[in-house]
């Protein structure tokens, strides 16, 4: 799965939200300035060639559905995010939040935080 521009990250927000919509439907829900009705055409066409849409057929009009969900997206975009990120730490979490700590990015309190989260965590397993 590949990571989506803004725009198309936008386009698919009001898709997941609307479950299943006409592109008239859609433009009201984005964020001004409003895109002409050709420019969102054009940006669902290429979600769909993407694999994030599809649509079922009324005559010459199509109404378009999510074909994944906005969890699945977001999961698989941390997950290579994740992945990349920690490659330039030597593969080293520790490393990578220590940083982030040493640049104050990260305070103690949401660390113990996030500590909490993983004992939490580790006890329902």
């Amino acid at each position: 799965m590949k990571k989506l521009s803004p725009k198309e990250e936008e386009l698919m927000e009001v898709v997941w939200k609307l479950k299943q919509a006409f592109v008239k439907d859609l433009i009201p829900r984005l964020p001004d300035p409003k895109p002409h009705y050709n420019t969102v055409s054009t940006m669902i066409r290429n979600l769909e060639e993407k694999g994030f849409i599809g649509h079922v057929q009324y005559g010459n009009t199509y109404q378009y559905h999510p074909l994944c969900s906005k969890e699945e997206y977001k999961n698989t975009f941390i997950a290579n995010l994740s992945a990349s990120l920690v490659d330039r730490f030597d593969n080293s979490y520790k490393k990578l939040v220590s940083f982030f700590a040493q640049q104050e990015k990260i305070s103690a309190q949401d660390l113990e935080e996030i500590l909490q989260m993983i004992h939490k965590q580790k006890q329902s397993k």
